[in-house]
């Protein structure tokens, strides 16, 4: 039977420790049986030994990461024979290396949860972007706490969502209680039909077009792209798009909507890596390439252009 490996992430005074600590005062989360708690990083916060043992928690501290071998892994679940496995992970040990740690057979990392606290965010993003990206890469949950109402959640979503589009974003405030649900704040006007899409806003329209589809439906779209052409696409489209840079200059991703050529364009002319001004109007369609619905862009326009000075995208 498989034993549930909880991953707790984030820098230090992030939050870990109060959310491991509401999570094991929890007696529906106790109601499995034994917890073992691997504590990685020792914060300003402590835990209450003694108590926990009572609720049937036991606490072991890694002081080097080089501590975790498989043996040392295999030698807790001997001893201990836990339900389940909490681990606080240090947040400037890389998350990668935990998932490459040769567990015992029967753990299995269920969820990766990465605490980020709002009032350092910016200062993270500007001066250790790569860092802190890295933590939520792989993240299941990223809890975004110590939130007001200056708080910029736009930006902090679209950097997680940049690296992990699949992390569920939760967001509370100093005191711990939710935020609450919020709107994206959009650069440009969606009560248009027609969207003119400067560079710095392509990121931001990408993400949305791609999580809310629906709302683009009929409209018409104005961008500056760079071509995918592949004998893999279906005939007669391209995908324009941009390389968008996520981390770190040598982080970059090509993102873009596949695209309907007009009748009167050969496709044989087109080469990956051309530039084009695109107008086109925005579909929803149900594509294998997308294994669902999505955008499909109908062009209507196309002229050649030169590269821009700058040709990579940003989302923050």
């Amino acid at each position: 039977m498989e034993k549930p490996v909880f991953v707790i992430n984030g820098f230090l005074d992030s939050g870990k420790t109060s959310f491991i600590r509401d999570t094991l005062n929890d007696p529906q989360f106790l109601a499995s049986g034994k917890v073992l708690l691997i504590l990685c990083e020792e914060g300003e916060e402590e835990y209450d030994e003694v108590e926990l043992a009572g609720k049937g928690v036991s606490i072991i501290a890694v002081e080097e990461q080089e501590q975790l071998t498989a043996e040392f892994l295999a030698g807790l679940e001997e001893f201990y024979k836990p339900n389940m496995i909490m681990i606080e992970w240090n947040g400037v040990w890389k998350l990668l290396d935990l998932m490459d740690l040769d567990m015992p057979a029967n753990w299995a990392v269920t969820q990766i949860i990465t605490m980020v606290d709002s009032t350092t965010f910016p200062m993270y993003i500007n001066n250790m972007r790569a860092m802190i990206l890295d933590e939520v890469r792989y993240s299941d949950v990223v809890i975004v706490n110590r939130c007001d109402d200056s708080t910029d959640r736009s930006a902090i979503r679209r950097n997680i969502k940049a690296v992990n589009r699949k992390a569920m974003i939760s967001y509370e405030r100093a005191d711990g209680k939710e935020a609450g649900e919020f709107e994206e704040e959009l650069p440009y006007d969606m009560s248009k039909d027609h969207l003119e899409i400067p560079d710095e806003d392509y990121g931001i329209w990408f993400m949305d077009a791609s999580e809310n589809p629906q709302n683009y439906e009929g409209k018409t779209i104005h961008f500056l792209s760079m071509l995918y052409v592949s004998p893999k696409l279906p005939k007669g489209y391209i995908v324009p798009g941009r390389m968008v840079m996520t981390c770190c200059a040598e982080d970059t991703q090509f993102s873009g909507f596949l695209a309907k050529l007009p009748a009167a364009v050969d496709p044989d002319s087109l080469r990956s890596r051309m530039w084009f001004d695109i107008t086109a109007e925005i579909r929803v369609q149900r594509m294998r390439e997308y294994r669902g619905k999505g955008v499909v862009l109908y062009i209507t326009k196309m002229i050649p252009v030169q590269a821009p000075a700058d040709p990579l995208i940003y989302f923050s």
